[in-house]
């Protein structure tokens, strides 16, 4: 799994705080600044220019699910949880929301840099894994699929090395992936395709 270098600058992105005004949303508003970023902050809803932010920060003692346009874990963006209370129930639904990073209040005057860094790498770890997850479903979907197909065919008097010789040549002749010739022959059968000439009205 290749990962984008973690030093890519930050200066230009822009960050949405969803917390009660506080002390601790100013300390952040500086920080972010001088990063680079162009933050705003927002309570108790997200604004709508959220749709477009880089990152949010969201208070992990008062939030709720729903504050959030999309479902729990779902964030289209990297999110950066301001954590002031340890109770065991708050930390989950922090988790539970899919933070990538977070920072413990009150605010100081470091941290925000790190937990920025480590929120963008581990939101594009997690975005990897997922398209990966969703390759080898796909991948699996379709042996399934050439398997069935086979079977089908060996169904029809052919044995099975030669039910998959015979979906080979279905493939060659339609000009198609065997996979996809598999596809044909399932959703074909009952209708006579996968027989002896090999016919596909499809494109």
């Amino acid at each position: 799994m290749t990962r984008r270098p973690i030093s890519r600058p930050l200066g230009g992105l822009r960050a949405v705080i969803l917390h009660r005004p506080h002390a601790n949303v100013q300390a952040l508003l500086r920080q972010l600044s001088a990063i680079g970023l162009r933050a705003e902050a927002a309570w108790p809803d997200l604004p709508a220019s959220a749709a477009a932010a880089d990152f949010v920060f969201f208070d992990a003692d008062m939030g709720h699910d729903a504050q959030f346009p999309w479902p729990p874990g779902a964030a289209p963006m990297p999110l950066i949880a301001l954590i002031g209370s340890e109770a065991p129930g708050r930390i989950e639904w922090a988790l539970s929301q899919g933070a990538q990073a977070q920072i413990l209040k009150p605010v100081g005057d470091a941290g925000v840099h790190a937990a920025l860094l480590i929120a963008r790498q581990n939101f594009e770890a997690a975005l990897l894994l997922h398209a990966k997850i969703n390759d080898l479903g796909s991948r699996l979907a379709a042996r399934q699929t050439v398997v069935q197909a086979v079977t089908l065919l060996a169904a029809q008097r052919f044995g099975e090395a030669e039910a998959y010789a015979r979906l080979r040549q279905l493939a060659m002749g339609w000009r198609v992936t065997m996979e996809i010739a598999a596809e044909r022959v399932v959703a074909g059968h009952g209708q006579g395709m996968g027989g002896s000439n090999g016919r596909h009205r499809g494109p």
